[in-house]
């Protein structure tokens, strides 16, 4: 082994003059010209690659409203059992208030095993299964069973991982989705990013599977639909309260609503 013998000589050389050299040497014996230079075989040379900056337990810490629009545009991460990494930019939310909200699950101030996430610190995972067979992730915030609802993501990084897991969950589509279809949909999302209800009452700033980086050119309000929420027509003048906020013109929300858009343009 020519190559070793003379790479052991230069670092003996070195080691007389510097402790620093020492670590690239040890670098170069375990590579082969033209690979890459990381280190292959000892754990005390690894460098480990600098995480994205998270979103930590003072951001979630917000009333409601304010956290479902402050949620447009941020990041959410999903990392995989095999390493891969989802990443997803946040368009669509709906706010969730808490005892008085006829919508929320926790109306009337009721705490159960069910919703006990949304009573929860801020940031805590809400999960919870429709039809028995769908998932839907909601984030909590400030104030007592206040949480808010991610609707959709707009697909980022991992899109093939995403549609694996799509058509790998039940009642998915067999045909090859679009990358607009892959997260457009509070169920939707859960399904491409592996979320079930092994995910409730997780805490997104501090889970190493799921969690939150800021986004980059985040909205101004005039890049807000404030509009009604989804799928609660049974609530009454709830229904009609604008607790659903969306980036206006994202192909990626689930539902748009043009008359509110028209009159923004106006």
């Amino acid at each position: 082994m020519p190559r070793k013998r003379k790479l052991l000589a230069q670092l003996s050389t070195l080691q007389s003059s510097t402790s620093f050299p020492q670590i690239n040497a040890v670098e170069q014996l375990n590579t082969t010209p033209g690979a890459d230079p990381s280190p292959k075989s000892s754990k005390y040379f690894v460098i480990e690659k600098k995480n994205s900056p998270q979103l930590q337990e003072d951001f979630f810490n917000q009333p409601c409203v304010s956290l479902a629009k402050s949620f447009l545009g941020q990041i959410l991460v999903r990392k995989l059992p095999d390493g891969r990494e989802l990443w997803g930019r946040i368009v669509e939310t709906e706010a969730y208030l808490g005892g008085e909200d006829e919508a929320s699950h926790s109306k009337g101030g009721k705490q159960t095993q069910r919703n006990a996430a949304m009573f929860m610190k801020p940031g805590t995972l809400y999960v919870y299964q429709i039809y028995g067979i769908y998932f839907c992730m909601n984030v909590s915030s400030q104030g007592a069973g206040a949480a808010v609802l991610l609707r959709s993501l707009e697909p980022l990084q991992g899109l093939d991982a995403m549609r694996e897991l799509r058509r790998a969950s039940r009642k998915a589509p067999s045909g090859l989705l679009k990358d607009w279809q892959l997260c457009n949909g509070p169920s939707k999302l859960c399904q491409a990013f592996g979320i079930d209800k092994a995910f409730d009452q997780r805490d997104l700033a501090q889970d190493a599977a799921i969690w939150m980086v800021p986004g980059q050119d985040l909205p101004g309000e005039q890049d807000v639909v404030t509009t009604t929420r989804i799928g609660i027509g049974n609530t009454g003048e709830w229904a009609q309260k604008p607790l659903r906020f969306y980036l206006r013109g994202n192909r990626f929300v689930s539902v748009v609503d043009k008359k509110m858009e028209r009159e923004m343009a106006a």
